[in-house]
């Protein structure tokens, strides 16, 4: 039997490529592609897949939060980030999720095939240079309630809506935002957002 593989990816030509590149090998057989995070579950409990191939940045929900969600709901499916950004922080935050693979966009379509293999097997495959990124950058500053506010804030949700939803009070949903800001060494909330972002953090 082929090894079943998800497809998340938002750049349709993109993902209609991977998809013919995967469809060569004989062992794997693509069931699923998703242009959008908040798919990649419901497209998993329906297709049961051995691993989701997941580009970390989607729409709806990022492809890390969606590979923990994922983890979460179907622990049979492993998951494989692919990445355009060398975000240091994104493989710690990738690990801590439960990814088992994490590699550049650029991967060859045969080392990708080999990866979701391995991956399949239940081993782990991570980009070299991606890992030493993650090994000098060191870890985020942020708490994971301030990193949760701050990733909210990011997608422009106002301090009130952010409290409402994770039934905070206002006024500690301003004090997370203050507290990000100051350990970031930020001018304010937008810069926090970027800071954190370019490293990773979020």
């Amino acid at each position: 039997m082929p090894l079943k593989v998800l497809l998340a990816e938002d750049m349709q030509i993109l993902r209609e490529a991977l998809a013919e590149l995967l469809s060569q090998e004989d062992d794997l057989e693509v069931v699923a592609s998703v242009s959008a995070g908040d798919e990649i579950v419901p497209a998993a409990l329906a297709w049961l897949p051995d691993v989701a191939v997941i580009d970390i940045d989607l729409p709806s929900l990022d492809g890390i939060s969606a590979a923990a969600l994922l983890r979460e709901r179907l622990p049979s499916c492993r998951s494989l980030i692919l990445t355009a950004l060398n975000r240091p922080g994104q493989v710690r935050r990738a690990l801590a999720a439960g990814v088992q693979g994490f590699l550049p966009k650029d991967v060859k379509p045969g080392e990708l095939a080999a990866a979701i293999r391995t991956v399949a097997a239940g081993g782990r495959v991570i980009d070299a240079a991606l890992a030493l990124s993650a090994l000098e950058a060191g870890e985020s500053p942020l708490t994971p309630r301030e990193s949760e506010v701050l990733r909210m804030s990011a997608t422009g949700a106002q301090p009130a809506e952010i409290a409402e939803r994770l039934f905070l009070s206002y006024g500690t949903v301003r004090n997370y935002l203050t507290t990000a800001v100051v350990k970031l060494g930020a001018r304010n909330r937008v810069d926090a957002i970027r800071i954190a972002t370019e490293s990773g953090w979020l």
